[in-house]
């Protein structure tokens, strides 16, 4: 009897999981606090836990960025576990052959409902554009989560990293909170950040709370008393409203949707809409409102009015009404002033007003402000615009009204409102950390804005 043939194993790899799977199967958000501390009038980001679903949000027609987006993704997911990488679906569709996991998004019309109930941290790859681009996904809402920017545009303002710096920067924001004792954040993936509650901390006390969920992450973090800092920018809440007084929010197009090619929403009559509850739908910028002329060549007229008071008329290419965040955006190409991020303050500057005594204010964030078309605009419409995006048209007698979003304390003793950007803090502040709040900004207005820089002399 001959002998069986020889039996062969055979081994099958499995190719990648490149799929694009929907994000409203993540878990529910979680949500960070903002502790205050005595030496610096920045906050600091605590995570109750590990965060897990991150949106990434790279510059767009950018394909180095799109490069590095890919490079930031598959080493947050490879040395950090259980996370879900989030994308808008364009971005998606793009990227999602090139990683070896799946990536999760929405559809554009859907954006407005799932990413502010999934998303626990939101990174950004690009300019100054692209942080505004991610904080209109969330202008609906009162909650925004945190943003980290990496500085990959062509101004860059608010981008606060390096994207070199990509690991120091994703790890402290990540850690932040963690109360992990291990010393050291620069260095290789080579510690176990997660120690037992019983291990020595820093400084040498051992009876620092360890917060689960971080114990399977390598690496080292930095510290149990280093945290990320965190600045909240003041937003603008912003209400149109029709002839007859109905708050029509409900009819303008999110920002994300809100492109030139697509028009804008006529906003006539308030038979248009019916209010679907008794609290009308917010609607929040972190740079600017403004009302302009549009294509039309009479300049625009609009009644300006401040806590129910008539300021003025206004007869100018339009008007903006800015966050101290917007000073330096279009506010500051108006003639506008510069106005610290931490001062609680709006600004009302006209655009190429008619009347050369027509100058910029800054007032109180609480101020009330409101715009009014005024009659004498001939029957024409003029554009909307929320953070540089055209929103609605509106017509005569319709009204803007706007007033600065408040930080209100929560009951855990953290803060809610405005929008949480990750600061890259300096560490050179003083025992009142006065250095240390104004590292970045005092250094933008230097390097980028070139603030009072001398002409005819080489530096």
């Amino acid at each position: 009897m001959p002998p069986p043939p020889p039996r062969h194993l055979l081994l099958s790899v499995s190719a990648p999981r490149r799929e694009i799977l929907p994000a409203s199967t993540l878990p529910e958000r979680l949500v960070p606090s903002y502790v205050e501390s005595p030496s610096t009038s920045l906050l600091s980001l605590h995570w109750p836990k590990p965060p897990r679903n991150i949106l990434l949000m790279p510059k767009l027609h950018a394909p180095h960025v799109i490069v590095s987006a890919v490079e930031f993704a598959k080493h947050i997911h490879s040395n950090y576990p259980d996370l879900n990488i989030i994308f808008e679906r364009n971005v998606a569709e793009n990227v999602h052959d090139k990683l070896p996991f799946p990536v999760y998004t929405a559809d554009p019309t859907a954006v407005g409902d799932v990413f502010p109930k999934k998303i626990d941290l939101v990174c950004t790859l690009g300019g100054d554009g692209t942080i505004l681009r991610a904080a209109s996904l969330f202008s609906h809402q009162a909650s925004v989560p945190p943003i980290l920017s990496f500085s990959m545009g062509s101004l860059g303002f608010l981008g606060e990293w390096k994207f070199e710096e990509y690991k120091r920067a994703w790890r402290e924001a990540y850690m932040s909170g963690s109360n992990v004792p291990v010393e050291d954040l620069v260095g290789p993936h080579t510690q176990t950040a997660g120690r037992s509650p019983g291990g020595s901390s820093e400084g040498g006390s051992s009876t620092t709370t360890i917060k689960s969920g971080w114990d399977s992450v390598r690496g080292k973090s930095m510290g149990i008393y280093r945290t990320s800092k965190i600045l909240l920018r003041h937003r603008l809440k912003v209400g149109v409203y029709d002839s007859n007084g109905v708050n029509i929010n409900e009819q303008v197009m999110p920002t994300s949707m809100a492109e030139p090619d697509l028009g804008l929403p006529s906003l006539h009559s308030a038979d248009q809409t019916k209010a679907k509850s008794s609290t009308p739908l917010s609607l929040h910028a972190i740079n600017e409102v403004s009302i302009d002329r549009g294509p039309h060549p009479h300049l625009a007229i609009i009644d300006i009015f401040v806590n129910n008071h008539f300021l003025t008329e206004a007869v100018a290419d339009g008007i903006l009404i800015s966050t101290p965040t917007g000073s330096t955006a279009y506010s500051l190409s108006a003639g506008g002033s510069i106005v610290h991020p931490l001062v609680k303050s709006l600004l009302i500057t006209p655009i190429s007003a008619r009347s050369l005594s027509f100058r910029p204010l800054v007032l109180p964030l609480n101020t009330k402000i409101v715009l009014r078309l005024s009659k004498r605009n001939r029957g024409r419409e003029l554009p909307v615009s929320i953070d540089g995006k055209r929103r609605a048209g509106v017509g005569i007698g319709m009204e803007v009204r706007i007033e600065g979003e408040g930080l209100v304390k929560t009951s855990e003793g953290g803060w809610a409102g405005g929008v949480p950007c990750v600061i890259r803090a300096s560490g050179k502040g003083d025992a009142e950390g006065i250095a240390e709040d104004d590292d970045s900004w005092v250094g933008g207005l230097n390097e980028l804005l070139k603030f009072n820089y001398p002409f005819g002399e080489v530096h």
